[in-house]
């Protein structure tokens, strides 16, 4: 199998006489790429799913496969793959013939589909067991039939509409891992939905962030972790500080009440908001201990949680914004709800992002 390439050229799609659903979209999905398309309920992202597969007609723009336009291709003549939240499979069939299901509606000899439908379940682990009913497995086993249907037939294109929403945590995360071993061995173009940032952060080589109707930001998962481009985008995609203040371009420094932080050089711009990730914020009890050259903070401690192998200090800030560290365990007995504290970070660090 080898991945496709599709290009989103100002899509749109326009219910009735309201916002669009999708707003004008383009975005180039490379051969291969697992690429997922992230974001609130009702952002558009599965919207844009559907045009994609042939479910729904784009209002205007266009659909690309591989340089040539399919918008108003029929969804069966795509020879696209589909993994949905509810499985879908028949109840009256079998394993192997749920699997079996688009090899036959595609007039492939028997000798050959058996073939295929074996090698399908031996790739999703669930060989041996194409005798048995949908309604003898587990939900974790019936997804793996759902992947394993959606393969067989060799797309051009796998896409995947919240194919884990439906599973607990333990059972999603293992089949996290086997959906990535999946990609990597077949070489396909995985287009994944999700409104789980941690979901997308673990599977994709890149996320598109999706905000009423329009694609907000499009990076790898550490760009956009990292280097967030606008407070929306901060806040979605992990935990964040987020502090409302000023740059000041004349003096290279960044004002908050009446702290001045230092920047980092070309970290400047006008009218931002300064972002600081929690693992990257440290808590000192005053600001005698904090490391020189930080930017600092006072803050009041307003709970403590212990998951193991570190703590979230839960903050808030003196303009009452609110906010978060996550520090080692081991940090100050002293740093406790009702503490007064001094929240720092290195100026390297931080990132201004437009509102």
């Amino acid at each position: 199998m080898t991945g496709a390439r599709v290009q989103l050229i100002g899509l749109t799609k326009q219910y009735g006489t309201g916002d669009p659903a999708v707003d004008h979209v383009d975005l180039d999905i490379r051969p291969g790429e697992f690429i997922t398309l992230l974001g609130p309920s009702g952002s558009g992202k599965t919207t844009t799913l559907n045009m994609i597969v042939g479910f729904t007609d784009p209002t205007s723009g266009r659909i690309e496969l591989n340089g040539n336009d399919i918008s108003r291709t029929p969804a069966h003549k795509r020879n696209f793959g589909m993994v949905f939240q509810n499985y879908a499979l028949f109840p009256h069939l079998t394993v192997a013939q749920n699997v079996a299901f688009p090899l036959r509606e595609r007039k492939v000899a028997a000798a050959e589909t058996d073939k295929l439908v074996r090698e399908a379940l031996d790739l999703v682990d669930l060989g041996g067991m194409g005798h048995r009913r949908p309604h003898e497995l587990s939900g974790g086993q019936q997804q793996r039939v759902a992947l394993a249907r959606a393969v067989v037939f060799s797309p051009n294109l796998l896409l995947l509409d919240e194919p884990l929403s439906a599973l607990d945590r333990k059972l999603r995360q293992s089949l996290q891992r086997e959906i990535k071993r999946l990609h990597d061995e077949l070489g396909l173009t995985f287009v994944f939905v999700t409104h789980d940032q941690d979901e997308a952060m673990t599977l994709s080589d890149r996320i598109a962030i999706f905000d009423q109707g329009r694609i907000v930001a499009v990076g790898t998962p550490t760009e956009l972790y990292h280097r967030p481009n606008t407070t929306f985008v901060a806040r979605f995609l992990g935990e964040s500080n987020v502090f409302a203040g000023r740059y000041l371009a004349a003096s290279d420094v960044y004002e908050w009440h009446d702290r001045k932080w230092a920047v980092s050089p070309g970290g400047g711009g006008e009218g931002q908001a300064l972002i600081v990730r929690p693992e990257r914020l440290g808590v000192a009890l005053d600001e005698t201990s904090v490391p020189a050259g930080s930017n600092v903070a006072p803050a009041a401690v307003t709970d403590v949680s212990f998951y193991g192998t570190y703590y979230r200090i839960e903050l808030a800030f003196a303009d009452d914004s609110v906010g978060c560290a996550v520090l080692p365990v081991g940090a100050p007995a002293e740093i406790s709800p009702g503490a007064r504290v001094v929240a720092h970070w290195r100026p390297e660090d931080q990132v201004l992002v437009s509102e």
